[in-house]
């Protein structure tokens, strides 16, 4: 199997922490976010990751290479800032598996494997996002699913403080996710311009331990506690 980590981003929120070194690879418990990424990746049974780089590329180049924590790895650069959609379909032109995963660079998941999200993949599926349970969904996107879990809506951010299910940034997609991108566009965003548009998407929910290290105070609270907090049981719903 092979993935793609969304890493190109400029990460203008986490200021300093990530001027010179690329959000991927900040240390949280003594390693690298990537190398925890690839950690999961490889326990889903991925052999090749695309690193869909930009910002920072060659910083990015220079500490990982092409093999990093005993994973292939590929790169697909932009050249201009091309959004989720745009980086993802960039990324696609390495890709040659079906179903593939996608993740975003800056998330990390305790107590769950994503050989979970695999068992949950059906043909006819254009793709299953992961759906993480936090307690107030504000800073989020929101995803409502059926009971089969496919997904019903996606709202955006909300300003009411309540718990909820929002998006994990982790997807497992078949190559067919592809026919919903827009015409002609190199620059396009997944949550926006594809998923809404998109009839056969589904969810899995998830308690399992998640964090979202995109700014300052969430990057401090994973060095703090990623491997020391008593993250819920990782079970299904």
């Amino acid at each position: 199997m092979q993935a793609i980590i969304l890493c190109g981003g400029l990460a203008t929120r986490l200021g300093e922490a990530a001027k010179t070194v690329p959000k991927v690879l900040l240390e949280i418990a003594g390693k690298t976010v990537l190398a925890w990424q690839i950690r999961l990746l490889k326990d889903a049974g991925v052999t090749v990751v695309v690193l869909a780089s930009g910002h920072l590329h060659d910083a990015l180049y220079e500490q990982v290479g092409d093999n990093y924590a005993g994973m292939r790895i590929r790169y697909a650069k932009e050249e201009k800032r091309l959004g989720t959609g745009g980086a993802i379909q960039n990324a696609m032109q390495q890709i040659d598996t079906s179903p593939f995963f996608v993740m975003n660079g800056d998330i990390l998941l305790a107590d769950f494997s994503l050989r979970e999200m695999l068992d949950h993949f059906r043909q006819g599926m254009a793709g299953v996002l992961l759906s993480v349970h936090v307690s107030d969904i504000r800073p989020y996107g929101e995803i409502v699913s059926d009971c089969d879990g496919k997904i019903q809506a996606f709202r955006e951010k909300q300003p009411i403080h309540r718990a909820g299910y929002v998006n994990g940034g982790m997807y497992l997609f078949d190559r067919s996710i592809a026919d919903a991108f827009p015409d002609g566009q190199e620059t396009f965003s997944m949550e926006r311009d594809v998923f809404p548009f998109v009839s056969n998407l589904y969810a899995l929910q998830t308690d399992a331990g998640w964090i979202d290290i995109g700014v300052p105070e969430r990057l401090d609270y994973a060095r703090k506690h990623f491997l020391f907090f008593n993250f819920p049981c990782g079970s299904v719903r």
